[in-house]
């Protein structure tokens, strides 16, 4: 399978998870709905962007990477169950759907930063200058 179809797919899933995710977090108490809506559909949106049209361009390969990097910064907030972060004690929740979402965010998260990275690591980083044509008099 070609690498960005598979950065692609990686990419919906990792938005399909940490959408589901945003969404428990004010049903468990560990948000407020009002502050994090905004600014999640901004980073959604995107996200969202990169993933259908920005496919295998240098910006795209870019914010995929920092999406992903995001996701598992989110995961492993939630599950290190440090003081004074809220939900850190999700844990030891016995909300098996919301730790799946977890895991599978951080699957897939990780997969797309290490696609992503590959993928930025293999392009050319300069553009070959195009020189003017020489003038050439013949005497």
């Amino acid at each position: 399978m070609k690498q960005s179809v598979m950065l692609s797919i990686t990419s919906l899933l990792s938005i399909l998870f940490m959408m589901v995710h945003l969404t428990d977090d004010p049903l468990f108490g560990m948000a407020s709905p009002r502050f994090a809506n905004p600014f999640a559909v901004l980073v959604f949106v995107i996200w969202l962007y990169r993933t259908v049209v920005l496919a295998e361009r240098r910006a795209g390969y870019i914010i995929i990477l920092l999406g992903s990097l995001l996701g598992l910064v989110v995961r492993v907030v939630h599950m290190k169950g440090a003081a004074g972060v809220v939900g850190g004690d999700i844990g030891r929740s016995s909300q098996a759907f919301f730790l799946w979402t977890l895991l599978a965010l951080g699957v897939t998260a990780m997969f797309s930063a290490v696609l992503s990275a590959r993928a930025l690591w293999s392009l050319p980083w300069r553009r070959g200058r195009v020189l003017p044509p020489e003038n050439h008099f013949d005497g």
